[in-house]
């Protein structure tokens, strides 16, 4: 059976209400990634490690230390489980998917709606990598040969070109001198310049 197609998306998840069941170290990697984009989120498990009860008592999250339980997912944008217990995440999808919450059972690539990619971040610069669930050890491969390729360099690149922008948007340039002024910008020739007089600056210090 032929899987199903993708759609590659970033989510903005700042505000919005996510529930994560379990509270285990799996569970406490994906809480992390969670708050990192602002999420806020609710944790249902019996028993929580210290991390998530630290997290609890700095109201970062709000945890309720019981089993799950269906109204769980009221009002939520997304859920995440990791549990031991096969037959409570095959509940968890079926009560996700009635309700059209989106659902990801982790390492159960058949019960998720979204899979986590593989990351390379620099800064504002995100490079996602998805083998749709079929080869995680791929997608960290790869991810590692990126990183080598976008050094921590990009971050400061990104803020920079991202200054210029704001500058031409509020400019009276012709439209289409504007869009070739910012790929200029951004194009290989100006990112190796950059990088030359990032490394002369350090020199001179």
């Amino acid at each position: 059976m032929k899987p199903p197609k993708l759609f590659p998306m970033f989510l903005k998840l700042s505000a919005r209400p996510c529930l994560v069941v379990g509270a285990g170290t799996i569970a406490e990697s994906k809480i992390a990634s969670l708050l990192e984009a602002g999420a806020r989120v609710l944790v249902v498990a019996p028993e929580a490690t210290a991390q998530v009860r630290s997290w609890t008592a700095s109201d970062n999250i709000e945890w309720h230390p019981r089993p799950f339980e269906p109204a769980d997912l009221k009002g939520m944008f997304l859920v995440i489980a990791a549990t031991s217990s096969t037959e409570l995440h095959e509940r968890i999808y079926r009560e996700a998917t009635h309700r059209g919450v989106l659902c990801n059972i982790v390492d159960v690539p058949p019960l998720c709606d979204f899979y986590y990619p593989s990351v390379v971040q620099r800064g504002a610069l995100q490079i996602a990598i998805s083998t749709a669930g079929k080869s995680p050890a791929l997608a960290q491969r790869l991810r590692k040969q990126l990183e080598e390729q976008f050094g921590p360099e990009f971050e400061e690149w990104l803020a920079q070109l991202g200054e210029v922008r704001d500058k031409l948007q509020s400019s009276k340039l012709d439209p289409e001198e504007r869009k070739r002024l910012l790929h200029e910008d951004a194009s290989e020739e100006a990112f190796e310049a950059f990088r030359r007089n990032r490394r002369q600056s350090k020199c001179s210090d």
